[in-house]
């Protein structure tokens, strides 16, 4: 599964593909997309869309600008 989030760190867009990778601070975030699994899911892949929007949330607090 490939999520892809974009960060701009230093005034440059970085990739990341996993989101504990992401740092602690940043200046923003650019796009955030999480690979969503096709259907029917499993619960533990309910369980890991659920949290997506909390780690959302959390990125937009690690912003500096």
């Amino acid at each position: 599964m490939a999520h892809t989030f974009k960060i701009l760190i230093d005034g440059k867009v970085k990739t990341f593909r996993k989101f504990e990778e992401i740092p602690e601070t940043f200046e923003n975030v650019i796009a955030f997309e999480p690979k969503i699994p096709e259907g029917p899911h499993t619960p533990e892949q309910h369980a890991e869309i659920d949290s997506w929007s909390d780690k959302f949330k959390e990125l937009l607090k690690r912003e500096t600008k």
